[in-house]
């Protein structure tokens, strides 16, 4: 499946497919702990991203930027760990542990173009 030009609908996308991930985990209390993080912080990427696009100045914006980033480290994280502990799943999280590594370097190389304009 090709995957949408426009970042925001990326992430959105991301973001949904993390819950649909997790819904289809069994319910055991680290699945569940988890799974909250990983929901939290994968909404979290776009909407830092969309708050990134409303930039008060290019120090909000790589300011913005640096946070989504951050939020993309800690959802490959969290779906490595789910990954690790969830063999039978490993279908679903594979693709989004590819994606998510997209977008970190996506928004790493946004960071580094905006940084030396």
């Amino acid at each position: 499946m090709s995957k949408p030009y426009n970042l925001e609908e990326r992430t959105l996308l991301f973001a949904k497919e993390c819950r649909i991930y997790i819904r289809s985990l069994p319910k055991n209390i680290s699945n569940i702990e988890d799974g909250k993080q990983l929901i939290r912080s994968s909404g979290s990427i776009g909407a830092n991203y969309i708050e990134a696009n409303e930039k008060l100045g290019d120090k909000d914006l790589i300011f913005r930027l640096k946070i989504a980033r951050k939020e993309a480290k800690e959802s490959k994280f969290w779906l490595q760990l789910l990954n690790d502990l969830n063999p039978d799943q490993n279908s679903l999280s594979e693709s989004l542990l590819f994606e998510i590594e997209e977008l970190r370097k996506i928004l790493s190389a946004i960071i580094t173009k905006t940084s030396k304009q």
